[in-house]
């Protein structure tokens, strides 16, 4: 007989929106069973190996309270912990990768720590379990609600989780296919979302690429050169029609839509100075950078000789791998190995033969650094997953929402229901996996609607991560780790409310007064709602 646990709120998944909704729940009085299948809490953040990914604005605005304390004490443990320089350590604007991808790029391990901490208090008082390595297995329903959760724990055994609300946090929706709530995946058609950059055909299986990162250092007069990969030989002569002629394993990118053509360039542990770098995306240009795009321990950062070489991510055009989804197929475990044999081949690449700036190839010094990545290898837990499967929702945030284009100068819809804010520099698209070279477009600062997080028809379970109303377009602004922390926390404020109201979600959103009260208890919370009109991007 199975071994039954409750909770008020039970939450698949541990990412960064689990985690933001367990947080809102908690502080809300409630009991929350937090479920989360890698060993560490983060997703994105951490078992995916991706720095945060944040708009210009993110140190004064456009995120939610409880996001900038993270952030904050993110820093904190670097000033506590680290040898920084002095100059970084008076720096309140601390980065200490100096990653030109985001101003937090940083340890995971570092914000492992730093989410156990915060959540530290509530599992001391009994109001919350954490289980790591726990995974989904199967969901039982009664009509319209989902009534359980079997899940299988790190020590084998399965167990039985209840709760009157339960929230699918999961890195690819997992728990909408074991509870047969309804979900859209991959490609719209333009029939079905009004869409102008959508296609004229819909397909479930076009999705946008997954990457396999991997942490890296270099090693200068060291041979740390792999054994040559299996399949180095296919990859490295690899031309995906994505590509439009160029090599995966290769520096230059053809220009596509609303993207013009780059030759990528690598100088490791270059003599850059990290206090210097420009955290914005539009800096990319023709010839980006790749070695601090993504790095997250810049040397010079810290005292001399507490890193022989700076860390960097290595999540790049050269590892998204476009062969074929990572879920709902039948195929979907070989593009999961070949995903990951992909990365391995990049790491060959650019050890015996990738170009150099002096002209010669490779770098045989390069070496992966398995003490950050929390792996034997070095490569992330898990790969970083872009799309998920995604509700039918009472509200489809769709393209002309808030793409500039699209919008005549009148910013992004502004939603009666809104819960949150977001923003990124591109309506981000990497190249797909039905043939698709990825797409763009600039958005507009934009706001998350209620409706984007209510199932049409189950009645208890809200989506706390990428899994939200969106469609294929849309959630290349709505898939970054600042917005999924603002959904994440309205979903667990949101089943909080409606436990204490005794009423549904859907109920919450149709009736005003309602509406009003749970807006209310956001901003007393310290969610952002709106933007501030005088914000100028």
């Amino acid at each position: 007989m199975l071994t039954t646990e409750c909770a008020d709120i039970l939450i698949i998944g541990g990412g960064v929106g689990g985690f933001s909704a367990a947080l809102a729940a908690l502080r809300r009085g409630r009991t929350v069973i937090l479920v989360e299948p890698t060993p560490w809490l983060g997703g994105q953040l951490t078992s995916q190996l991706v720095p945060s990914d944040e708009h210009r604005r993110i140190e004064h605005t456009g995120r939610n309270e409880s996001y900038a304390t993270f952030r904050q004490r993110l820093r904190e443990h670097y000033r506590s912990y680290f040898p920084l320089v002095p100059r970084a350590h008076a720096d309140p604007f601390l980065n200490p990768g100096a990653g030109w991808v985001s101003p937090v790029s940083m340890e995971p391990k570092v914000i492992v720590s730093v989410m156990h901490d915060m959540l530290r208090p509530f599992e001391a008082s009994g109001r919350l379990r954490v289980m790591l390595e726990a995974i989904p297995l199967s969901a039982t329903t009664e009509g319209d609600i989902v009534t359980s959760v079997e899940v299988r724990d790190r020590d084998g055994a399965v167990l039985n989780l209840t709760a009157p609300y339960i929230l699918d946090a999961t890195e690819l929706g997992d728990l909408l296919s074991l509870a047969d709530v309804e979900f859209v995946s991959g490609r719209e058609s333009q029939s079905q979302t009004g869409e102008p950059g959508a296609a004229s055909t819909s397909d479930p299986l076009d999705m946008q690429s997954a990457t396999w990162c991997f942490a890296l250092e270099h090693r200068a007069g060291e041979d740390h050169t792999i054994d040559r990969p299996a399949n180095y030989g296919f990859f490295r002569e690899w031309r995906p029609p994505q590509l439009l002629g160029e090599r995966m394993l290769g520096f230059r990118r053809a220009a596509h839509h609303n993207s013009e053509s780059r030759v990528y360039q690598l100088n490791v542990n270059p003599d850059d100075d990290p206090f210097e770098i420009d955290v914005d995306h539009r800096r990319m240009g023709a010839t980006p950078e790749l070695w601090n795009y993504r790095r997250i321990s810049a040397r010079r950062q810290f005292t001399r000789g507490a890193y022989a070489s700076d860390i960097t991510i290595v999540n790049w055009p050269m590892n998204d791998y476009v062969g074929g989804p990572l879920f709902g197929s039948v195929d979907a475990p070989i593009h999961w190995a070949a995903a990951k044999d992909l990365s391995v081949s990049l790491l060959y690449w650019l050890q015996t033969e990738a170009p150099r700036p002096d002209g010669g190839t490779g770098w045989p010094g390069l070496r992966t650094t398995p003490q950050i990545t929390g792996t034997a290898d070095g490569f992330a837990m898990v790969p970083y997953f872009r799309e998920s499967r995604r509700i039918v929702a009472e509200r489809t945030i769709v393209q002309q929402d808030f793409d500039r284009d699209h919008r005549n100068g009148q910013g992004a819809e502004s939603y009666e229901d809104s819960v949150g804010v977001g923003h990124y520099y591109w309506i981000d698209r990497h190249a797909t996996t039905g043939g698709n070279p990825g797409g763009g477009g600039l958005p507009e600062p934009f706001e998350i609607p209620l409706g984007a997080l209510i199932p049409q028809r189950v009645q208890n379970l809200l989506p706390a991560a990428k899994n939200i109303g969106t469609t294929h377009i849309s959630n290349g602004s709505y898939r970054l780790q600042p917005v999924e922390w603002s959904i994440g926390e309205a979903a667990g404020a949101l089943a909080a409310f409606c436990i204490d109201r005794r009423v549904s979600p859907s109920t919450v959103r149709s009736d005003p007064t309602l509406l009003e009260d749970f807006q209310s208890d956001l901003v007393r919370g310290g969610a952002q709602l709106r933007w501030d009109p005088a914000v100028r991007w």
